[in-house]
């Protein structure tokens, strides 16, 4: 298969927008992966990317940690052999020859000659005597040289330079040790295009003039992270550090050797301190994780140091005794005696390794390697610094005691097929082990062990290489035990002196192997981690793999590779990963048609590291050649069969999903959870690792001159994209690799219920996953388009608010979360703003976003873009109305149709920019069209009309509608204030009364009820409810009414219904505002509310089969409640001087809180509080006639009328009061009983018939109202009756005499013109009869009540 095209453009900050994105197969490929989707699945998105965390999860866990490994046992000596390099863990795959001109000089001299690598600059140094040669490894022949001193040159070694002493471009210096001096050089590196699309170091070298002379030779050079250099003397043995300065000191040289051996340190320290030759300090290693360094003597005593302030170290610990203590943890070991034990190196065990701590590992000449943590120390140990936890030996590693010699590795069944067909009876018989036994030149990193052991063939070194053997050491669900079915590898376990009991952790395993190598091993080195592996180092919050677990990191950087120097040149030798054993075993099936090694390597691994391992094959990932990449990695080249056999192993391998039901006790229903295949497992587990370098890490980070910049170099997105995409590729032109075969019996077609939900389940998961697979590849488009444009500079343009977004954001929360789509299409506003500036047409601009991210710049956005740079510019440019309102209409559609990508902020702009252009169409529709597109769902219509309750998750989307009414109603506001007098703008010519007009007809020409409710309320707000009144628009009603009712709308409700001719839904209004206990209005407003509802109710009309009945009805209970209102009215004012009494306070204010009816007046305050006047006007409005009750009223209000006072006092008492109370209440009998108010009034008279002039009881019953007949009447009964006290006689001749006032009185009204009494209706004839009764039956001596009557008698026959 042919390399993948390029899918991001040139990194260059300054490359066109619309540079090539790579070829036209991939525009057509990714035009059809980007089509701009409709809508963001953003739930779909972030399920799939919480399946990439689970798997992330696993990585970090399937591994275990080397302290877990180490700590079952105190030895241990577990490994895995293989009888032929088929299966070995290492691979020799390159060598390189010393360049012939050096070669020659080389071999032609008998001059010293030393020579070392520089990894880290791409070199090996060769010194010729006085001569530094430094040969380029990249690039094959190149050579720098270095002559300009005269000593034998020893050592080199390459270190860190303090910072700010020599100029910026030096980034490491060169440490150049010759018998009687040391000395630095300057290097300076930049990255060159190289051979083989390799990139290579060009170097140079600077003259420091920084040199000292020494007594003694140094070796052993190590630098620190921040720039010291220390290094031990090889004849004295002790530690010295080269101090160097920028320039010299008061206090200083600007370079000086300092021995802290004999230093401060030797009284202190006199036994280990001081200088002994017998126990020199022989090798440094540094620890810059830890910020400490390490010293190894001659005798196996090993120290620990640490830098402590300018030209001081100190030292914190010293490990002694070490072959005692490696006895103590493996007793009995051949490989541990006496004479044979010592040490030949340290190597630093990085944290990243080790979580558990586990610090230092020594290895021994003869293999045997012990690891140290902290823990109680064996040895002596100075006083540590604080924090420091001492070191001590954890763990021995016995060395391999199953090895086969490199001869018999190279026998006749290296063979493919056979390799893994084998049976036992074809097994070789193997001599006795080889045992290693002068191991130099070692390196260890992260887990890998390799030592050069001086071979038994002339010229000639074996290479002994170990390694963790993730098949035994892993949890992949893999088959345990698969391999030591097989004849070829040795598996042989060692626990010297380790406990009967069985250790429960997973002891540590390697795969050892010994691989011969041409000429002699002068040195050796790991290859540094490439760029790409920086990217594996994950942030703080996203789970992270051990290095040792190759299985994560071996599709996002190269194989692990160790150089070689020997006298004939440069060796590579690489680690074998599991992909790369896969990979040959897909071969040899495609080859040989021998599917065991790809079964055996399935069971070894487990089904879905195959599954994600074959994805990686049949993709063609980047790194699936072991040597090392090209700077965009490009993609491997895989042939399409060798990919088709790996697609089918993929589907064979990945099996089926399966459903298990669950069913809840005592219900029909019942649930179940999916088992996914192999083939979902192993795609999320390849997609997870391939995202892993930048998925958690943030977008941004801080950069140069105060800019933003990206989070992760474009190189590592680049590949990721890559590799991406080519995953997608595969996926999309193979849709079946996740369905059924055809012919599988348990297809969805004829599977049962179970087996159709695993593969729904399944689906559905596989679905998300592909989507996000495709938002990721856009992402990355987006995120390098934004780095070539000068992604801080773009972030600089955007408000405040979106540069916190963007700077808090990690690419996963840009993919999927609702922050990274505001923050996205933030900054393409900007990169389209930046663009039309440069005068490039929006469509331009869109059509290559839109082809490189779809997603992230969907035709809606463009549409806004569209609509806001290109139309409303030109609305403003143009002076032609008739152009301008064309081109805001124009605008206004294209808003209108990208409405939901509108975010608010900008909707609010935009309508800022309308009201400017006084375009009220604009300004009123398009918020009132986003207020439904913000709420697609109806959840704010629905949380409206439930009354806005509290605590509704649905109020976020009512809140979205409120803002756009409110930006209708700040539209309306400003037309408005255009309209006032010295307020109108003069930059356009509309008339500002017809924009405002205009804009209040759209505003109500809308149908959108919740946004009429908003308005009316702002309306009424501005003092402008009776123009509303006047338009009764449709919703007015309904707005009225809605809950929460206000005493407000209730008032503009029944003006509402009397301006729509509606009188007696008014009253209906009026009467419920009137009762309603909702509202704290006032009596006498209450009681108004009343009569005006009684108003209107008497106003509603006549009409055939219309509320006639139920009106009067109304009407009659209205009119009730009012008189009972009054009553109320009445008592209240009656108390309003009691109101402060403590007694009456609560009492008061609740006979002001509401209205109430006339039996709870009377109960709760006439009676009570003793109120005679209000209990008669309750009597009187209830029409309650009882006897017992009136007239104990009566009789107590005369008797507090007649005590204490004289007769002529209390009978004007007496008069004051009932004379208003008969003109109130009579005839009711209820409230004024007329015949016991008359015998009260007489029998008053009587007892004081001297004082009281005759006539005072029927004038004062006159005068209440009473007709002069019915006072006769009652009188003459008294005269007639001769019950008591009308049967003495001189009271009988007073009640005549009072006849007779009230007869004259009664003909003198009579006579008037105005009289009540019709002169036909006066009773003559009785009236005569009647008083010569009385004046037959008169006293002599009343003379002047018979003159009265005489006088009645003449007026009588002289007017009638």
């Amino acid at each position: 298969m042919a390399a993948q095209p390029n899918l991001a453009a040139s990194s260059s900050s300054s490359g066109p927008l619309f540079a090539s994105v790579g070829g036209s197969r991939l525009r057509q490929t990714q035009a059809a992966a980007t089509k701009p989707i409709p809508v963001l699945d953003l739930p779909a998105l972030q399920a799939a990317s919480q399946l990439l965390q689970e798997q992330l999860v696993k990585d970090s866990q399937i591994i275990p940690d080397l302290g877990d490994l180490i700590s079952g046992s105190p030895s241990s000596a577990s490994y895995t052999v293989f009888p032929d390099d088929y299966r070995a863990p290492f691979q020799k795959r390159r060598h390189i020859g010393i360049p012939e001109s050096l070669w020659q000089y080389y071999t032609s001299t008998n001059l010293a000659t030393h020579m070392g690598l520089l990894p880290d600059i791409d070199r090996v140094w060769i010194a010729i005597d006085h001569n530094l040669f430094l040969w380029d490894y990249v690039d094959g022949q190149e050579l720098s040289s270095f002559v300009d001193q005269p000593d034998v040159i020893t050592h080199v070694a390459l270190v860190k330079p303090k910072s700010g002493v020599f100029i910026d471009e030096i980034t490491s210096l060169l440490v150049l040790c010759t018998p009687v001096t040391v000395l630095l050089i300057g290097v300076s590196t930049t990255p060159v295009p190289g051979p083989n699309n390799q990139m290579r170091k060009e170097i140079k070298l600077y003259a420091t003039d920084m040199s000292v002379t020494c007594d003694v030779e140094m070796s052993a050079v190590i630098g620190t992270p921040d720039g010291r250099i220390f290094m031990a003397g090889s004849q004295d043995g002790n530690l010295y550090e080269l101090h160097y300065q920028e320039k010299e000191g008061w206090f200083g040289k600007r370079v000086q050797l300092i021995n802290h051996s004999v230093g401060g340190m030797q009284s202190l320290l006199p036994r280990i301190g001081a200088s002994n030759a017998d126990d020199r300090i022989i090798s440094l290693v540094s620890d810059a994780a830890r910020d400490c360094f390490y010293s190894l003597t001659a005798k196996n005593t090993i120290s620990v140091w640490k830098t402590n302030g300018e030209k001081h170290v100190q030292h914190l610990q010293t490990i002694s005794n070490l072959y005692k203590a490696t006895q103590d943890k493996a007793p009995g070991s051949p490989a541990l005696a006496p004479q044979s034990f010592s040490i030949a190196a340290l190597h630093v065990i990085d944290p990243s390794e080790s979580r558990s701590g586990v610090q230092l590992m020594a290895l021994t000449y003869n293999g045997v390697r012990l690891y140290f943590s902290p823990g109680s120390a064996y040895g002596w140990s100075a006083s540590a610094a604080s924090g420091f936890r001492s070191l001590s030996l954890a763990h021995v590693r016995l060395p391999p005691p199953n090895l086969i010699h490199p001869d018999e590795q190279s026998n006749s069944y290296r063979g493919g097929a056979g390799a893994y067909g084998i049976g036992p009876s074809q097994q070789q018989p193997t001599s006795r082990p080889y045992i290693v036994s002068s191991l130099e030149n070692t390196c260890y990193d992260l887990g890998i062990t390799i030592g050069v052991q001086r071979g038994d063939v002339a010229d000639t070194d074996y290479l002994l290489c170990m390694a963790p053997d993730l098949t035994q050491i892993g949890s992949m669900g893999q088959l345990r035990g698969s391999q030591a079915q097989q004849p070829q590898p040795q598996y042989v376990g060692h626990g010297y002196g380790a406990t009967s009991a069985v250790a429960s952790r997973v002891p540590l395993t390697e795969r050892a192997t010994l691989i011969p190598m041409s000429g002699l091993t002068w040195a050796s080195a790991p290859v540094p981690r490439s760029k790409y592996s920086v990217a594996t180092t994950a942030p703080a919050n996203t789970p992270a793999p051990l290095f040792t677990n190759e299985l994560a990191t071996q599709f996002s950087e190269p194989a692990r590779q160790y150089i070689f120097l020997t006298n004939g040149g440069l060796h590579w030798i690489v680690k074998r990963r599991a992909v790369d054993a896969l990979k040959e075993a897909v071969e040899e099936f495609q080859v040989e048609n021998n599917a065991q090694p790809l079964i055996d390597l399935h069971d070894s691994y487990g089904r879905d590291q195959t599954c994600a391992m074959l994805l990686a094959i049949a993709s063609g990932n980047t790194f699936l050649d072991p040597m090392v990449q090209s700077p965009v990695g490009s993609m491997s080249r895989v042939s399409s069969e060798l990919s088709g056999v790996a697609r089918r192993a993929f589907y064979d391998f990945g099996q089926r999903p399966s459903w298990s039901e669950r069913v809840t006790y005592g219900t029909s229903e019942g649930s179940g959870t999916v088992t996914f295949s192999g083939r979902r497992e192993g795609f999320a587990l390849y997609f997870a690792r391939l995202v892993r370098p930048f998925w958690k890490v943030k977008l941004t980070k801080p950069g140069a001159h105060g800019l933003q910049e990206l989070g992760v170099s474009d190189d590592i997105l680049v590949i990721a994209q890559k590799n991406l995409f080519a995953l997608k590729e595969l996926l999309d032109t193979n849709p079946l690799l996740f369905h059924s075969a055809p012919g599988d019996h348990t297809g969805a077609r004829s599977a049962t219920g179970s087996e159709q939900e695993a593969w729904k389940a399944e689906q559905s998961s596989v679905s998300q996953l592909l989507s996000l697979l495709s938002r990721t590849i856009e992402a990355i488009s987006f995120l390098l388009l934004l780095s070539d444009h000068r992604l801080g500079q773009l972030i600089s343009q955007c408000d405040g608010e979106v540069q916190k977004l963007v700077s808090a954001l990690t690419f996963e929360d840009l993919i999927t979360v609702d922050k990274g789509v505001t923050a996205s299409r933030a900054l393409v506003n900007v990169i389209i703003n930046q663009q039309i500036g440069q005068q490039i047409s929006v469509d331009t601009i869109s059509e290559v976003l839109q082809q490189r991210c779809g997603s992230f710049c969907s035709t809606d956005d463009v549409m806004l873009y569209k609509a806001r740079s290109e139309n409303i510019r030109r609305s403003v440019e143009t002076r032609n109305p008739t152009e301008r309102q064309t081109w805001l209409g124009e605008s206004l559609r294209l808003f209108m149709k990208g409405a939901r990508n509108l975010e608010f902020e900008k909707l609010r702009e935009i309508c800022g920019d309308y009201q400017q252009l006084n375009y009220a169409k604009g300004a009123v529709e398009l918020p009132l069209h986003c207020a439904q597109t913000f709420d697609t769902n109806l959840q704010g219509q629905e949380y409206w009309l439930a009354g806005c309750p509290e605590s509704d998750p649905r109020s976020q989307f009512w809140e979205r509608r409120k803002r756009c009414y409110e930006l209708v109603l700040d539209s309306l506001a400003v037309f408005e204030e255009r309209c006032v007098p010295g307020k109108q703008s003069s930059s356009l010519s509309d008339e500002p009364e017809t924009i405002r007009g205009h804009a209040y007809e759209l505003a109500f020409a809308s149908e959108d009820e919740i946004f009429h409710s908003t308005l009316y309320d702002w309306l009424i707000e501005r003092s402008m409810a009776d123009e509303l009144l006047e338009m009764r628009p449709a919703y007015l009603e309904a707005h009225l009414r809605r809950e929460p009712v206000t005493v407000e709308k209730f008032q503009l409700l029944w003006k509402f219904y009397v301006k729509d001719g509606q009188p007696l839904r008014a009253a209906e209004v009026l009467a419920i505002l009137a009762e309603s206990t909702n509202f704290n209005l006032p009596l006498d407003s209450r009681l108004e509310y009343l009569t005006l509802a009684v108003g209107n109710a008497k106003s509603h009309p006549v009409s055939v089969g219309g509320r006639h009945e139920t009106a009067i009805a109304f009407l009659t209970d209205l009119e009730e409640k009012l008189e009972v209102a009054q009553v109320q009215l009445e008592l209240f004012n009656a108390l309003l001087p009691r109101q402060h009494e403590p007694d009456m306070i609560e009492s008061f204010k609740t006979l002001s809180s509401r209205l109430y009816n006339i039996t709870e007046l009377y109960q709760n305050w006439a009676e009570p509080l003793d109120l005679p006047l209000v209990k008669l006007l309750i009597l009187h409005v209830s029409q309650h006639r009882d006897e017992s009750i009136v007239r104990p009223i009566w009789n107590k209000m005369f008797e507090e009328a007649i005590e204490g006072f004289e007769p002529k006092v209390a009978a004007d008492r007496i008069l004051a009061k009932v004379i208003p109370l008969g003109q109130r209440y009579y005839p009711s009998d209820s409230a004024f009983p007329l015949q016991h108010i008359a015998s009260l009034l007489v029998r008053f008279s009587l007892t004081h018939k001297g004082d009281i002039p005759y006539g005072w009881t029927p004038r004062i019953l006159v005068q209440c109202g009473v007709p002069y007949p019915e006072v006769w009447d009652i009188l003459h009964e008294m005269y007639e009756s001769q019950v008591p006290p009308f049967n003495e006689q001189a009271n009988v001749q007073a009640i005549s005499s009072d006849i007779a006032v009230l007869l004259t009185d009664w003909i003198e009204d009579a006579k008037r013109p105005q009289s009540v009494t019709s002169r036909g209706d006066f009773p003559v004839f009785r009236i005569d009869q009647a008083v010569e009764q009385y004046l037959a039956e008169l006293e002599p001596g009343r003379t002047e009540t018979k003159t009265a009557y005489e006088a009645i008698k003449r007026q009588l026959r002289r007017h009638w």
